[in-house]
């Protein structure tokens, strides 16, 4: 079902329906197989999508009146990134990274991920970006769909230093523009 999702900068005002996004979405993996292995007010929580607000960073995808999705998208990687055998050579003035890309519950399989990514792209060519580079727990079958789907390649399995959260293994994306 396509649906009609608006992606803009989020901003403060959006912080409480960003926060129940991600409450949302914690909520139904605790009944659901929980492929990210995010948990409720541990990760994605407020703190997260405040973060996020104050880097000029989250963008918000909302269906009329409801959120949809959400994502952060910026030039920093996380320290486990060096460790990549990525694509292109590693200036973050020219790359941007895909963070807590989020869908909510209600719009599962409704292209929203799809869009986010899409939009995510715009951005970048925008600014003359490189490629975009993202990771995701490894066996995290869904996403890993997604990102293939969306013409990102595989590039090798890290650690981003989670084990202590039960998150060992990440694998890292790479879309060149």
């Amino acid at each position: 079902m396509k649906q009609d999702i608006h992606i803009r900068k989020a901003t403060e005002s959006d912080l409480d329906d960003i926060e129940k996004l991600y409450e949302d979405i914690c909520v139904h993996l605790e009944t659901h197989e929980n492929y990210p292995g995010w948990k409720k007010g541990i990760y994605p929580n407020r703190s997260d999508a405040e973060k996020g607000v104050w880097a000029d960073a989250l963008y918000i995808a909302r269906n009329g009146s409801k959120t949809a999705g959400s994502m952060v998208l910026k030039h920093q990687p996380e320290e486990g990134y060096k460790n990549g055998s990525w694509l292109t050579e590693d200036d973050y003035r020219h790359i941007y990274v895909v963070y807590t890309l989020a869908v909510h519950p209600d719009f599962l399989k409704c292209g929203v991920g799809t869009e986010l990514l899409m939009f995510a792209e715009r951005v970048a060519r925008k600014e003359q970006c490189i490629s975009i580079r993202l990771d995701v727990v490894k066996d995290n079958i869904p996403a890993e769909q997604l990102y293939l789907k969306c013409g990102y390649q595989f590039i090798g399995t890290i650690s981003l230093g989670y084990e202590a959260y039960g998150l060992p293994w990440y694998n890292l994306y790479e879309k060149i523009l």
